[in-house]
């Protein structure tokens, strides 16, 4: 009785002593139970296909913080440059407003076409570009050798000749030599078919 407890605490502290072995040799150690000496494997290289690839949970927060933050910023600029644009526009639809308004009140001091149609020309705008309203530009050049103003009325005329809307446009203290080109839209429906036509130019 006492040889086998003797030999069973042998074999456990071998199975003991084996397992402190493995473990720094990076190998596992294991009892059957049996009574058998214990086995070892060797350490392997772990399998590459097992990792996800994916950061650790801590590093996968900070990283979806990160992308988070980013959009937010990048939203933010989007957002402020579309209200930048918006200001813009709208402050040269007031600026070519307020000179449509100069052009039309000195062209009703004018008879006939003015003095200036030689300086002004007109070219169409592709529809594609205006959301589909028809609108021309008007180049305005001062061929003089002084500064001058110009004033500028064209009509939207329909297949008959008649003259459906008219617009206005100008161009203030253009130095000699020097170009502006408005853009006049007519505010008819885009199916409308109308043909625009330089109906006064005044330089003043």
């Amino acid at each position: 009785m006492v040889r086998e407890r003797s030999g069973h605490g042998h074999r456990a502290a071998a199975v003991a002593l084996g397992c402190v072995l493995s473990a720094a040799a990076l190998t596992a150690c294991g009892d059957d139970g049996d009574g058998s000496s214990p086995t070892t494997t060797a350490a392997s290289s772990p399998d590459a296909a097992s990792f996800s690839g994916l950061p650790p949970s801590a590093l996968a927060s900070e990283a979806a913080s990160a992308i988070a933050s980013a959009r937010s910023s990048a939203s933010a600029a989007a957002s402020s440059a579309a209200a930048r644009a918006s200001e813009f526009e709208a402050s040269v639809e007031a600026e070519a407003a307020r000179a449509g308004q100069a052009a039309q009140r000195e062209l009703e001091k004018v008879d006939g076409r003015g003095n200036a149609v030689s300086d002004v020309g007109m070219r169409g705008v592709p529809r594609s570009q205006t959301s589909g309203l028809l609108a021309v530009l008007v180049p305005i050049t001062n061929q003089t050798d002084a500064t001058a103003s110009y004033a500028v009325q064209v009509d939207f005329e329909d297949a008959s000749g008649k003259v459906v809307e008219t617009r206005f446009a100008g161009a203030e203290d253009l130095a000699p030599g020097k170009q502006e080109q408005p853009v006049v839209f007519s505010r008819q429906p885009a199916n409308a078919q109308l043909t625009p036509r330089l109906a006064k130019a005044q330089r003043y």
